[in-house]
């Protein structure tokens, strides 16, 4: 099953470098899934696996755990139900 993800996020806010991790590991695990990015507005790191939002950074305040999102990954390429993510870490903070 092709298993499409879009990551929107906000440029002003840095959040490209957080995307461009993500992608790398998801590529890396997942060669046939296609990752895409669109700009989001300010405060957003908004995921999307075949059109479901499954993480939004909005709502949770914080980023996804990587494990988190590759079962999600894993469960969208086997056709399962996604669930939307509602763990998420920190921030980083910057003192």
């Amino acid at each position: 099953m092709t298993v499409n993800i879009v990551v929107e996020y906000c440029e002003p806010c840095g959040f490209k470098s957080h995307y461009e991790e993500l992608a790398s590991a998801v590529r890396e695990e997942f060669p046939d899934v296609s990752i895409d990015s669109r700009p989001g507005g300010t405060g957003a790191f908004e995921i999307e696996i075949n059109g479901q939002l499954v993480f939004s950074k909005l709502e949770l305040g914080g980023f996804p755990f990587e494990k988190d999102l590759m079962e999600a990954i894993r469960k969208a390429s086997r056709g399962e139900p996604v669930e939307k993510i509602t763990n998420s870490r920190a921030p980083c903070v910057i003192l």
